[in-house]
């Protein structure tokens, strides 16, 4: 049971590094998958405390989980934005495949509505 829960969450974890990784390959010209993973769980984390604020949470968590793409990457607001809607959409697009054509049933971590 505690197994299961860990490989769904690094798996979740490495999809949603994945969708930060393209984004970044594509927007920053920054080449580093594991930079991308550690940014999905710390996005996650500051997503995560953002959210606990009542009525405005989710705008904040949002602001937050840019932020750290910002922090993280080359650029400015304007590309940690972009590189975040592209990261989303490359995630959505990576579940939709392993969930749609293997039925694994997963989601991605680090990557918020995925």
């Amino acid at each position: 049971m505690v197994l299961g829960a860990i490989v769904s969450f690094v798996v979740a974890l490495l999809v949603g590094g994945l969708g930060i990784y393209i984004s970044g390959r594509i927007v920053a010209d920054v080449d580093d998958y594991s930079h991308a993973v550690v940014t999905a769980l710390l996005g996650a984390v500051a997503w995560a405390i953002g959210s606990l604020i009542p009525v405005i949470g989710s705008l904040v968590a949002l602001v937050a989980w840019v932020w750290v793409i910002k922090w993280r990457y080359p650029g400015g607001w304007k590309d940690a934005a972009i590189m975040g809607v592209v990261a989303w959409a490359a995630a959505l697009a990576v579940i939709f495949v392993l969930n749609g054509v293997l039925g694994l049933g997963i989601t991605a971590f680090g990557v918020p509505g995925v």
